[in-house]
C-alpha cells in the first residue's frame, strides 16, 4: 500500500538507521560476555516470520540475553508450511518457541520462560513496583494495541463484515493513536526519566514498545510526531545490535521493502 507523505520522514528513519547485519547469522548472534549456551538437549528454536512483531520481541530478547537458537521462518518461503504449523500448533498463531521436545506458543509465556530460565541479564526491574510498572506497560501494547491491529482481525472486518480498505485505515490509525496517546502518558508520569522505559537499559517494556512503533510507522505509515517519549525511546533502541538483528529486515524470510499480507484470501 502507499504510505501517506506525513510518514515519509519517520518511514527514512525507521529504513536507514539500520545497521548491516547478515540476515542469515541474525538468529545465532550473540552479544557481549553474556552469552548463554543451551545444553544439546535443549535446542532453543523459534518459529515466526519477519513481520510477526509479536515473533520480533521474543528475538530481542533471546537476543539481548545472549541465547543462541534456531529461526524457523513459517509458510511461503519458509522452513514449515502453514498446514504443519498448526499440527505443531494448534492455535495457529506466531510465534512458537521450541525447547528441546516440548514447545508453547504466546510471546509472552515465552518471555516470561526466557527470564526465569536465563535470568541475566534481567529484562525486568528489581523494585516490585517497577516490575510491575513495566509489565503494565508492556500488556497494554500486547492486549489493547497488537491483539486488534493483527492481520486475522482486518481480514474479518474486511471479508465477513465487509468493511472497506478505507474503512481498515481508519481502524488501524484510531487505535494506533488511541494507544500512543496513553503509552505517552504513561512516560511522561514516571517519576525519573531513564534513557529506556523503566531503566537505564532496555528491557521488558522497550521490546514490547519497538515493534509497536515499528509496525505503525514501517508498515501503516503513523507519523510519531504527537508521541515524543515514545519515538524517543524507539530510536534509542533500534541502533543497539540486539534489536538490529531482531528486526524484520535482518531475518532469512524478509521479502524486501514495504509489505502487507493481503487481505483478501483465496
Amino acid at each position: 500500500p502507499t504510505l501517506p507523505k506525513s510518514a515519509f520522514s519517520n518511514l527514512f528513519i525507521v529504513m536507514t538507521r539500520q545497521i548491516p547485519v547478515d540476515r542469515r547469522l541474525a538468529s545465532s548472534l550473540s552479544y557481549g560476555s553474556n552469552c548463554q549456551e543451551s545444553a544439546p538437549e535443549m535446542t532453543i528454536k523459534l518459529y515466526s516470520k519477519f513481520r510477526n512483531s509479536a515473533g520480533e520481541r521474543v528475538r530481542i530478547a533471546l537476543a539481548l540475553k545472549g541465547i543462541h537458537y534456531e529461526y524457523i521462518p513459517v509458510g511461503t518461503n519458509g522452513k514449515i508450511s502453514w498446514d504443519d504449523y498448526r499440527e505443531f500448533n494448534p492455535q495457529g498463531l506466531m510465534p512458537t518457541l521450541s525447547v528441546g521436545n516440548k514447545s508453547f506458543p504466546q510471546a509472552t509465556a515465552i518471555l516470561a520462560y526466557l527470564e526465569e530460565a536465563y535470568p541475566e541479564p534481567a529484562l525486568l526491574p528489581e523494585d516490585p513496583v517497577l516490575r510491575a510498572e513495566a509489565r503494565a506497560f508492556a500488556q497494554y501494547i500486547a492486549s489493547e494495541m497488537h491483539a486488534i491491529d493483527v492481520i486475522r482481525v482486518r481480514r474479518f472486518l474486511h471479508n465477513q463484515l465487509k468493511i472497506d480498505l478505507d474503512g481498515i485505515a481508519r481502524w488501524q490509525s484510531h487505535w494506533s493513536e488511541h494507544g500512543f496517546k496513553a503509552l505517552e502518558k504513561t512516560l511522561e508520569r514516571r517519576q525519573v526519566r531513564w534513557e529506556f522505559c523503566f531503566g537505564e537499559n532496555p528491557g521488558w517494556a522497550d521490546i514490547h514498545l519497538v515493534p509497536q512503533v515499528r509496525k505503525a510507522v514501517w508498515r501503516f505509515g503513523l507519523s510519531m510526531q504527537e508521541y515524543p517519549l515514545v519515538f524517543e525511546i524507539y530510536q534509542r533502541c533500534i541502533d543497539l545490535p540486539a534489536f538490529v538483528a531482531a528486526s524484520p529486515s535482518h531475518q532469512a524470510d524478509y521479502e524486501g521493502g514495504v509489505s502487507e499480507p493481503a487481505l483478501k484470501q483465496s
